[in-house]
């Protein structure tokens, strides 16, 4: 499956972005597994040690198994003064985990995030694709309620 997605692009080292994200977006867990990393090494022919830098490097990568929903909380000065500090409360509350932890049903991961671009709705946050704004504690019971069903 890695080599698959790795003979998309071509072997160059430019394409070691395009192929992380794609591993990282096809993978249930949305990480890259040790095993992805051999495989986009020999592939490249990049040390091992490169791409973890990149990964490292990067926020949006993970390198550990994360769930289904991918909570992206803005922390950024206008959400912050939005209350963003509340809605993380109530998310950690909602989910029993804290920030850079996976629910134990595997469905949600929460994590933070500098900057949506959408300070105009703050507090903002993202899960998944989705961005939802103007955020409040009752939102956020009726988001990860609804998420829970599916």
């Amino acid at each position: 499956m890695f080599l698959d997605i790795c003979k998309k692009y071509p072997p160059t080292k430019d394409n070691l972005i395009y192929i992380l994200h794609e591993i990282q977006d096809t993978h249930p867990q949305h990480y890259i597994s040790e095993e992805a990393v051999q495989v986009i090494s020999e592939y490249l022919a990049v040390p091992v040690n490169h791409i973890y830098g990149v990964l490292t490097f990067y926020s949006m990568y993970s390198t550990k198994p994360r769930g289904k929903y991918i909570i992206r909380l803005c922390e950024s000065p206008p959400c912050y003064i939005k209350s963003s500090d509340i809605i993380l409360r109530r998310l950690k509350s909602l989910l029993h985990v804290n920030v850079g932890e996976t629910t134990k049903d595997g469905l949600f991961t929460l994590e933070l995030c500098a900057c949506l671009g959408v300070c105009g709705n703050a507090p903002v946050m993202m899960i998944n694709d989705d961005v939802y704004g103007d955020l409040t504690e009752e939102k956020i019971d009726s988001i990860i309620d609804k998420l829970s069903e599916v």
